[in-house]
């Protein structure tokens, strides 16, 4: 019995991952909603208001009380970077496949590294930085050979990549000592409003009349609002489901399907968006997947050792 009810969650989580990026593409262009900093905004309001019932109402996990200004702060730059990794990924999908995208956000492994050395001088094994080079040289590949190429929405997609990346560094940075660790789901009941307030002033300068439009959008299409609040639960079950994958199975089951899901999510958008792909373009995918596999490895093996 456990072991389908762990099937079923692990189906759960990749839908709930895989369908909120093919919405947030079909949404931001071919249903000609071009508007990525609303569809934030409405995506962090549903993980604020969801978190809260979740977390005070139907008690998934303790809540965790903020405990001083030096931890709402700190909480808050984590808010405020899990802000411009949503809004630079859903940016991106305006103006790149989802094949791509996903390409280039499996290069996180390199950011990642990057980043733990810059603010944390934590060395790797080299075998851990070798693993690195086929993750990059595949998306360099994929890169050239990609014929919906777009160079505004890669630099964004990179920014999203990199964002994500230093959000995991800083996080176990600044949470680090005992009496600050925050739960990943009060994390995200915390983080969430912090982001609304930025995105709220974003969208009213950046994104101008979008409510007006949006309600427009509604009167035509009654479909509009159903897609609108469905894509944004969604957004808040992709962080549900990956906490329970994570406390039925275990962190590396979760990294291991993480990565098998950007490949699923690759030929699902394929099928469904029909974009064009290039041989080149798969080999540098495939190479990137690979190193991220290797890359897996190699930490695993350095944390045994």
């Amino acid at each position: 019995m456990s072991r389908l009810f762990n099937v079923c969650l692990i189906a759960s989580w990749y839908s709930s991952n895989i369908g909120v990026l093919l919405l947030n593409k079909y949404l931001l262009t071919n249903y000609g909603f071009k508007y990525p900093i609303f569809l934030t905004l409405c995506h962090m309001m549903a993980c604020s208001l969801l978190s809260y019932i979740a977390i005070s109402w139907l008690k998934i996990v303790p809540l965790q009380t903020i405990r001083s200004r030096s931890q709402f702060l700190k909480i808050s730059a984590l808010g405020v970077i899990f802000c411009s990794s949503v809004v630079t990924g859903n940016v991106s999908l305006r103006y790149l496949p989802v094949s791509f995208n996903q390409a280039v956000g499996a290069t996180t492994p390199f950011f990642t590294a990057v980043f733990a050395y810059l603010l944390t001088f934590r060395r790797e094994g080299w075998l851990t930085y070798a693993t690195l080079i086929p993750v990059v040289t595949g998306c360099v590949i994929a890169s050239g050979g990609e014929p919906s190429f777009h160079l505004f929405g890669f630099l964004m997609c990179i920014g999203a990549t990199a964002a994500r990346a230093l959000k995991s560094v800083v996080q176990g940075i600044l949470l680090s000592s005992e009496g600050e660790k925050l739960h990943s789901m009060n994390l995200l009941m915390y983080m969430a409003p912090v982001a609304v307030l930025v995105l709220l002033p974003a969208a009213f300068f950046m994104e101008r009349d979008v409510v007006g439009i949006t309600i427009s959008l509604a009167r035509d299409d009654a479909k509009f609002i159903f897609y609108l609040l469905f894509n944004s639960s969604l957004a808040y079950f992709v962080n549900l489901t990956n906490f329970l994958v994570t406390k039925h199975t275990s962190a590396l089951t979760l990294q291991v399907l993480g990565n098998a899901k950007g490949a699923v999510a690759v030929v699902i958008s394929i099928l469904i968006f029909q974009n064009p792909v290039s041989v080149t373009g798969i080999f540098g995918y495939t190479i990137t997947v690979t190193g991220v596999f290797l890359y897996s490895e190699a930490k695993k093996r350095s944390r045994s050792n």
